[in-house]
């Protein structure tokens, strides 16, 4: 009498433990999606919100993934520069303003040895991306187009 009710006991455990899924992992990166239309491109991103962070920016890396990007932020309106020195890759760059509206795209190669050719927008932006050299171009992103920052917060 006990193998049946071991068998029974069995069976219902092996139902009840197809049904359990092991729950999808949450991706909290923030992503910023670009453009105008009903594609929109994202990238996702890193953020480079303190001043070490955004003066090391992607300073050492020998690679980018495709739909990857850094963002950087900044207090208030702001027109300086950017530059390439110890970056390995090259990169271009889509400035916004307050109105997250993308004012200028450049862009910009690496640069080993001083002196670093300085990449400025020449207009004043609060927020610029760098992502793979000609992904804004591939994309059919462009000067007056808005960007979105959507930060992603896991339960």
């Amino acid at each position: 009498m006990a193998r049946p009710l071991a068998v029974s006991v069995l069976a219902l455990l092996m139902v009840a433990c197809v049904g359990t899924r092991e729950p999808e992992p949450c991706n909290d990166e923030p992503v910023l999606r670009l453009g105008v239309g009903a594609e929109r491109p994202e990238l996702m991103v890193e953020i480079a919100d303190s001043h070490a962070e955004r003066q090391r920016g992607l300073m050492g890396r020998a690679s980018l993934g495709a739909d990857r990007g850094m963002v950087f932020l900044f207090d208030g309106p702001t027109d300086g520069g950017f530059w390439m020195k110890d970056t390995l890759i090259p990169l271009s760059i889509a400035f916004w303003a307050e109105d997250r509206r993308i004012v200028a795209i450049l862009d910009m190669q690496p640069c080993r040895e001083e002196p670093c050719e300085i990449y400025r927008p020449g207009v004043t932006y609060v927020g610029a991306v760098e992502a793979n050299v000609g992904y804004f171009e591939e994309h059919d992103v462009e000067v007056g187009d808005p960007v979105e920052l959507i930060e992603v917060a896991c339960a």
